[in-house]
């Protein structure tokens, strides 16, 4: 049983001001694992007094000092990592080979970039006389998810630290588990006392605490689009830098010269991955008219393979979704794909045969499915793949950019120059063609309602950094 009561706050672990206790479950057995601490305003005021007590002395701190501070950070994950990847596991229920070899993974794999970034960013440029200089941007807000808790975390926490900012981190109290374990492995690796601070906590009292909060200088926020409306909200009061990364509907255009078996399957792995709960899912599988029914077929045929069931037994494919609350959501919208009147192909409503306890959904697929039916506009964060044909190039276009998100798309041709010209009229913030993966070092965020700022590599290093430009400097 996991019992993190305390939040670590001036670089110790502190009673919080309220005692106010909250169960932490497990949703492939429903069953309690942990226990966390519920936070107040007046906790994160504390938490806020210690990042900006630090701030002086960090903010000027060595590369060198800051670039050593990050090899004690990888240093020290590495000795916890199989804990991170089993909290994750437990805790929302990814399954063990996932939370391990990418959950977990991606983890140290932003403080390597972070480090690897701030070995050779220039902070500062002469621009004639003038001379640009780019300073930390103070102290930071962060906010994170449930659906890829470490590596939400580490994306922020990360470029933060190598930038010279101190910061506020409240993980999402669904999944908190891997954040009290990265503030051990944070503490262990030395980090100064007020640099990095966690305090557990609801959106509406701890979240909107930080996103209001005169002290923060900057927030950094990954949920959902309407939450991220309530921050920058919270946050206009204050006129404090906002960088949001918030939902997705993204389109998976396959053109009529792709290898349609390798696309499709491809395609529907990719939505069924870490159980449909990720942001730049390929949800929307757009295909020629006259494929359909092929692509019905080996759609329906992947979802029916893959194996769902206990997250820590291997061979699992798929695990539970995180709650209660999230796979009655999933249900609602799948009962309305069927309403609209879309075909479905695979999956359905309910759990899977054999299995009572835990948040289970199966893999399902639609088709023939129009692009106003709710399964198409609305973000379902779960296992479900729409399907929706198009006459040509140009619907197919219409259709991916017929929406209020921009995160991300996918093309698949067999001619690259096609696929690159697709790419070019797609409104997302990151295009994959040919089933290309993410780059850790690529630029992460969207257009339009999917958010605004970047995180991850150079681009999300840049987040937390002010830009000064001082003139006369050179006579």
């Amino acid at each position: 049983m996991y019992n993190f009561s305390e939040f670590y706050i001036g670089g110790e672990w502190v009673e919080p001001a309220q005692p106010r206790s909250l169960a932490v479950t497990d949703p492939a057995s429903e069953q309690q694992i942990g226990t966390i601490s519920l936070g107040t305003a007046a906790d994160v005021d504390r938490a806020v007094a210690a990042a900006r007590a630090a701030f002086p002395a960090f903010s000027v701190s060595s590369r060198d000092e800051r670039i050593d501070l990050l090899d004690r950070i990888t240093d020290a994950y590495k000795k916890r990592y199989a804990d991170v990847a089993a909290a994750i596991s437990a805790e929302m229920g990814a399954p063990i080979a996932l939370a391990t070899n990418a959950q977990a993974a991606m983890g140290i794999a932003h403080f390597k970039v972070a480090r690897n970034i701030l070995r050779k960013f220039a902070f500062e440029e002469e621009l004639g006389g003038t001379r640009i200089v780019r300073e930390p941007v103070g102290v930071c807000g962060l906010i994170t998810p449930w659906n890829w808790p470490i590596n939400q975390i580490a994306c922020k926490v990360a470029p933060a630290l190598a930038a010279g900012c101190t910061m506020v981190l409240k993980p999402s109290e669904i999944a908190p588990l891997d954040a009290a374990i990265l503030a051990e492995i944070l503490d262990e690796a030395g980090v100064p006392p007020g640099v990095f601070n966690l305090v557990n906590g609801d959106g509406p009292t701890v979240g909107a605490a930080i996103a209001a909060h005169p002290d923060i200088d900057m927030v950094s926020f990954t949920g959902s689009t309407r939450a991220g409306r309530e921050v920058s909200v919270a946050a206009a009061a204050t006129l404090k830098r906002v960088a949001l990364e918030l939902g997705g509907k993204s389109a998976n255009i396959i053109l009529d010269d792709a290898d349609i078996e390798r696309a499709v399957k491809h395609g529907a792995r990719a939505c069924f991955e870490n159980t449909g709960q990720s942001c730049n899912a390929p949800t929307r599988m757009l295909v020629p008219q006259a494929l359909l029914g092929a692509v019905e077929q080996i759609a329906g045929e992947v979802a029916r393979k893959v194996v769902v069931g206990d997250p820590r037994k291997e061979g699992t494919h798929m695990g539970p979704v995180v709650s209660g609350q999230q796979w009655e959501k999933i249900q609602t919208l799948i009962e309305a794909g069927i309403a609209e009147g879309a075909k479905l192909v695979a999956g359905g409503p309910g759990k899977p045969d054999g299995i009572d306890a835990g948040f289970f959904v199966k893999p399902t697929v639609f088709s023939r499915v129009r692009n106003d039916m709710r399964i198409a506009r609305e973000e379902i964060f779960g296992p479900v793949l729409s399907i929706i044909p198009y006459a040509d190039e140009d619907e197919a276009v219409t259709i991916a950019n017929d929406t209020p998100y921009g995160l991300s798309g996918y093309v698949s041709s067999s001619d690259i120059e096609r696929a690159r010209r697709i790419a070019a009229r797609l409104r997302t913030g990151m295009v994959h063609l040919n089933g290309t993966g993410v780059d850790i070092e690529a630029p992460f965020g969207g257009y339009k309602q999917s958010g605004n700022g970047r995180e991850w590599g150079v681009q999300g290093f840049e987040e937390y950094l002010e830009t000064k430009a001082v003139m006369g400097w050179s006579e």
